[in-house]
C-alpha cells in the first residue's frame, strides 16, 4: 500500500466523490454563519445544516468537502496524550435527498480499498443495533462476514443533537496490527486500545426528533458523511499518531528545531511540543478567518490557544518570540488545500507577533503578582493559594492554572483547586445565561423560515433603479399571509428587484413599490435565507397581495450617495495597504448615504502624517477620474487579477470584480459610481480602536465634505465675531489676546501673593523650638491654596531650617499646609503624617509627601486647635 501525504489524501477524496456527480465545495470560513449554537465550526456537515433542514436550497444534492475544524472541548489534554488535538480537517461526502445508504456504503468501500488501497480483510463495519437495512448491505452487497460487523447501541452509531434531523451511523475501523493494541486476549472493535482505529463514519438521517425522544421518519433522507483527514493519514501513513503524519511532523520537527531538542525522548518536553505543534495550527486557520484575540467568544479560544503554546515555549528554553515563524511552517503544508492561508500570510505573522508581546508582558505581571502572593501567605502562615487568586491571575493575565501551580510547588505551596474550578464555573454559567435561546440552526427564528425554500429573487439593479415584478411572496411581522393592507409592517419578496439588499458592508435600498394607487414604503431591503430579498417597510395605501404584477423604484438620491461612500471604501482600502502595508486587511464595513465606515486590521493608532497621506492618496485618485469596471469571472481568474476578498466571505465558483483603474481590484457585490471622479472629494473624520488589533475610520465624500467645511466654516466666523475679528486675522487675534491673558494672570498672581503676604504680616515672632527643630505654625485669612504655597515657600527660606504649617480660613472652607526641610526631615519630621494628625481638628483630611503636604476642611473654628496640635505632633515625630 501506497504511504499517501496528508494533501494527496484530500485531493484523492475530493476527485473520487466529484467522480460520484459531487459538487466539490472549498472549505467554509471556521467562523459559523448565522448559527448561535457554534463558537466555531466543529464538524464538516455544521456550515451545511441550511440544506439538511431545507431552509436552503443546496446548490447541488450531492456535495463533498474537505471541512477545516476546531474543537476545544479536551484542550486541557492536548499535548498530554497524542491522540488529542484541537484542530482536524474533515472529510465528507453530503447527500440532500438523493443517495441513501446503499450508495454510502458502496463508495466508501470502494474508496478505502480501490482508491486507497486499505487492506479489506483489515476493515470492520459497524452499525446501529437496530439498524438491519445497513447490516444487510454490509453482509450480502460488500461482502462482510457478519461476525466481522459489530451492532452498537445509541451512544456509540446513532447520530442526533437534541431536536431536529438524526439517524443511525455505520463506521468503518482498520486494525492497525498488534503493535499498536493493549495486548487482551479480548482486544476487538470498540476496545479503547488503539489497534481499531475509526476511519469513516456513514450517519444516515432518517429521522426527525421532536425533542421528547419521539422519531417520525423524514420524508427526504440525508447522508452526513465525516472522515478524519488526520486519521486516515494515520492508517495509510502507518505511524504512531496523528503528530507523525508527513505534514504536521514537519511542523513537530520545526519545533524541536527552535527548543533544540527530540521528540521521543523526554516525556515532559514531548507534551510541550504535541501542544504547540497543535495550537499554532488551530491560531494560524483562525486567524486567516479573521478571529482576531480577544477576550471573550471565539477571540478568547484563539488567546487561550496562542498564550498556551507561547507559555510551552517557555518550558522547552525556547528564545523570544517563535509562533509567527513556525505558522509558516503550517502555511506552506497546508496552502495545497488552502490557498488563503498564503494570502493572508503577513497578517497572521502580524497578529501573531503583536499577541506574543502581548503575553509576554502579561506573564511577567503575573509572575510579579503571584511573588507579591506568596510573600502574603508566608506572612500569615498559609500554605494554599485561594482559587479567587489563582483566577484573577487566569482571567486577568491569561496566567495558565498549570503554570501557577507549577511554581508555587516548587516553593512548597498548594492552589484551592476547588475554589478555582467554582469561579470558572460561575463564568461558564454566566455566559451559558447570556446566550440566546436558539433553534436547531442555532439562530433566532423568524417569520422567514416559514417560506416556501423554493421561492428566489433575482436582483437586476446594478444598471437600473426600476422594474416590475411579481409577488411571491408576503409577510407581516409574525407570519406568512396573503394579502397586506394599509398600514400593515410587512415584507415583501417579488422575483425580480432593482432594490440592492444589506450585504457586503453596503445599506439596503429604501423606495416605493406601487400597484395602481396602492402604495408601499421600502424603509429596507435585507437578503433573507435561500437567495430571497425582502423589502421591509409600511404599506401607506390600498393592498397588495401574492401573485400582483408591481412596480418596483429604488430612491436613486440615497442610492447615488451610497455608490459614492462604497467607492471611496475601495479606494480607501489601497490607500491604507499602501501607507501602512499589506497586513491591512479589511475587517468589516458599513456604506450608507451619509458617510463611511471601515474597520481594518493594524496594530497602533495612525499618526496624524499617515492619516493626511492616506487621505491625499484618495483625493488623488478621484481627481484623476479612473474609470470603475465590474466584472464577472471565475474565482480563479479573479485571484489572478489580484482580486482582495474578504475575510470569512464564502464564495460562488463565479464572482464579481470591481477595478478602479489599475489602482484597486476587490471582489464586491455591491453598487458604485462610473468613475471616481463622481465622488469629488473624500474626508477622514476620526480613527479610533475598536478590537484588539482592529482600527476604524470614519469619512464622508462629495457633498457631506462641501457641507462639513460649511459648517467649519461658519463656527470660524462665530469664534471671530466672539473676539471682535475676522477669519482672515483671527489667529493674529487670538495670539494676541492669549499674551494679554498670560500678563494680566501673571499681575493677578503678584498680587494674589502681595494680598497674601499682607494678611500674614510679620510672623517671625510665633516661630517656636520642638526638640531644636523650628516650628512656625499660622494662619491667614481668603487665601487659596495656590497662595499658600507661595506662602509656604518663603516662610520657608526665612526660617533656613525647620518646619512650616500655614492654616487659611476661607469662610465656609479651610486649606492646610505643611512644609518641611531637608534638615528637618531628617531628625524625623514628616509633613504628610503631620497634616494628618491636625486635618481632624478642622472637620478634614489629606496628606502628601514628607516634605510637602495640603488638606481641606469644612470646620474654619478648629484653626487655632490644629494649630497647637501640630506642635504636639511634630514633637512626637521627633
Amino acid at each position: 500500500m501506497k504511504k499517501y501525504g496528508v494533501n494527496e489524501l484530500r485531493r484523492m477524496f475530493l476527485e473520487f466523490f466529484e467522480s460520484k456527480d459531487h459538487l466539490a465545495m472549498n472549505s467554509f470560513s471556521l467562523v459559523p454563519k448565522n448559527d448561535n449554537s457554534l463558537l466555531l465550526i466543529n464538524a464538516g456537515m455544521a456550515p451545511l445544516k441550511p440544506y439538511f433542514t431545507g431552509q436552503e436550497i443546496p446548490p447541488r444534492k450531492r456535495v463533498t468537502t474537505c471541512q477545516k475544524c476546531i474543537r476545544t472541548g479536551d484542550i486541557e489534554n492536548v499535548g498530554k496524550t497524542a491522540r488529542h488535538g484541537t484542530f482536524f480537517e474533515m472529510l465528507g461526502n453530503f447527500s440532500f435527498g438523493d443517495y441513501f445508504k446503499r450508495e454510502a456504503i458502496h463508495w466508501s468501500w470502494e474508496f478505502l480499498t480501490d482508491v486507497v488501497g486499505l487492506d479489506p480483510e483489515r476493515l470492520y463495519p459497524s452499525v446501529y443495533l437496530d439498524d438491519d437495512e445497513a447490516f444487510d448491505i454490509w453482509e450480502h452487497e460488500i461482502g462482510i462476514a457478519p461476525e466481522r460487523i459489530s451492532r452498537f447501541g445509541k451512544e456509540d452509531n446513532f447520530w442526533e443533537h437534541g431536536a431536529g434531523p438524526c439517524g443511525p451511523c455505520s463506521e468503518i475501523y482498520y486494525d492497525r496490527g498488534e503493535k499498536y493494541g493493549c495486548g487482551s486476549p479480548d482486544c476487538k472493535v470498540g476496545c479503547e486500545c488503539d489497534r481499531y482505529m475509526e476511519v469513516w463514519n456513514d450517519v444516515f438521517t432518517q429521522f426527525e426528533n421532536d425533542g421528547h425522544g419521539n422519531y417520525e421518519e423524514l420524508s427526504q433522507k440525508n447522508i452526513d458523511t465525516g472522515m478524519g483527514l488526520e486519521r486516515l493519514a494515520v492508517v495509510v501513513q502507518d505511524v504512531d499518531s496523528i503528530f507523525d503524519v508527513d505534514t504536521i511532523q514537519a511542523l513537530r520537527d520545526k519545533v524541536c528545531e527552535f527548543a533544540n531538542t527530540e521528540y521521543k525522548t523526554d516525556e515532559e518536553k514531548d507534551i510541550s511540543i504535541r501542544l504547540i505543534t497543535d495550537h499554532i495550527r488551530s491560531a494560524t486557520f483562525m486567524i486567516s478567518d479573521g478571529i482576531m484575540p480577544s477576550n471573550e467568544g471565539r477571540g478568547y479560544v484563539l488567546r487561550r490557544l496562542i498564550r498556551r503554546a507561547a507559555r510551552h515555549g517557555r518550558l522547552l528554553g525556547i528564545d523570544g518570540k517563535f509562533l509567527a515563524t513556525l505558522s509558516e511552517t503550517v502555511i506552506e503544508t497546508s496552502k495545497d488545500g488552502y490557498p488563503e492561508l498564503e494570502e493572508k500570510k503577513a497578517f497572521i505573522t502580524k497578529v501573531l507577533s503583536q499577541e506574543e508581546d502581548k503575553f509576554n508582558k502579561t506573564i511577567d505581571q503575573g509572575l510579579s503578582i503571584l511573588a507579591d502572593l506568596e510573600k502574603t501567605m508566608a506572612k500569615k502562615g498559609e500554605k494554599t493559594l485561594a482559587g479567587t487568586d489563582a483566577f484573577k491571575l487566569y482571567d486577568t493575565y491569561g496566567f495558565p492554572l498549570d503554570l501557577t501551580k507549577e511554581i508555587l510547588e516548587e516553593k512548597g505551596f498548594a492552589i484551592d483547586e476547588e475554589g478555582f474550578q467554582a469561579c470558572m464555573q460561575k463564568q461558564r454559567e454566566t455566559a451559558r445565561k447570556a446566550r440566546k435561546t436558539t433553534n436547531y440552526m442555532g439562530a433566532e427564528a423568524t417569520v422567514y423560515e416559514s417560506i416556501d425554500p423554493a421561492i428566489t429573487s433575482n436582483f437586476i439593479g446594478y444598471g437600473r433603479t426600476e422594474a416590475q415584478g411579481t409577488i411571491l411572496a408576503l409577510t407581516t411581522e409574525k407570519e406568512v399571509v396573503e394579502a397586506i393592507v394599509v398600514g400593515d409592517k410587512a415584507t415583501i419578496i417579488t422575483d425580480v428587484t432593482p432594490f440592492y439588499a444589506t450585504s457586503g458592508g453596503q445599506a439596503g435600498d429604501s423606495g416605493v413599490i406601487t400597484l395602481n394607487d396602492s402604495v408601499f414604503r421600502v424603509e429596507d431591503t435585507q437578503k433573507l435565507v435561500g437567495g430571497k430579498i425582502g423589502h421591509i417597510g409600511v404599506v401607506e395605501s390600498g393592498m397588495f397581495k401574492v401573485d400582483d404584477m408591481v412596480s418596483l423604484k429604488i430612491n436613486e438620491d440615497q442610492r447615488n450617495a451610497t455608490a459614492k461612500n462604497h467607492s471611496a471604501t475601495h479606494l480607501l482600502q489601497k490607500a491604507l495597504r499602501t501607507v501602512l502595508g499589506t497586513h491591512v486587511e479589511q475587517a468589516g464595513s458599513s456604506n450608507n448615504q451619509d458617510r463611511l465606515r471601515f474597520d481594518f486590521s493594524h496594530f497602533a493608532p495612525m499618526t496624524k502624517e499617515e492619516i493626511e497621506k492616506v487621505e491625499a492618496i484618495v483625493n488623488q485618485k478621484i481627481t484623476e477620474n479612473l474609470p470603475v469596471t465590474t466584472e464577472v469571472m471565475s474565482m480563479e481568474d479573479a485571484k489572478k487579477t489580484g482580486a482582495m476578498a474578504l475575510f470569512g466571505e464564502k464564495y460562488g465558483d463565479e464572482v464579481r470584480v470591481v477595478k478602479m483603474g489599475d489602482f484597486s481590484t476587490e471582489l464586491c457585490g455591491g453598487t458604485h459610481v462610473a468613475n471616481t471622479g463622481v465622488i469629488s472629494a473624500f474626508k477622514i473624520l476620526s480613527e479610533a480602536g475598536v478590537a484588539a488589533g482592529v482600527r476604524r475610520i470614519e469619512a464622508i465624500t462629495s457633498d457631506a465634505v462641501f457641507a462639513y467645511y460649511d459648517e467649519i466654516e461658519a463656527e470660524l466666523e462665530k469664534a471671530a465675531a466672539i473676539v471682535k475679528a475676522k477669519p482672515a486675522n483671527l489667529l493674529e487675534r487670538l495670539e494676541h489676546l492669549m499674551a494679554e491673558m498670560k500678563a494680566l494672570q501673571s499681575e493677578n498672581e503678584s498680587l494674589k501673593s502681595k494680598m497674601a503676604q499682607d494678611a500674614l504680616g510679620d510672623v517671625m515672632n510665633q516661630v517656636t523650638d520642638v526638640k531644636g527643630v523650628k516650628l512656625l505654625a499660622t494662619s491667614v485669612k481668603d487665601v487659596d491654596m495656590n497662595g499658600l504655597r507661595d506662602l509656604g515657600d518663603q516662610l520657608k527660606e526665612k526660617i533656613g531650617e525647620g518646619v512650616v504649617v500655614i492654616a487659611a480660613d476661607n469662610g465656609a472652607k479651610v486649606n492646610l499646609i505643611a512644609m518641611a526641610t531637608d534638615e528637618a526631615m531628617k531628625a524625623g519630621a514628616h509633613a504628610g503624617n503631620l497634616i494628618r494628625g491636625i486635618a481632624k481638628l478642622v472637620g478634614g483630611g489629606g496628606g502628601g509627601r514628607p516634605n510637602m503636604a495640603q488638606a481641606g476642611g469644612k470646620n474654619a473654628a478648629g484653626i487655632n486647635d490644629a494649630l497647637a496640635e501640630a506642635a504636639k505632633v511634630l514633637e512626637g515625630q521627633l
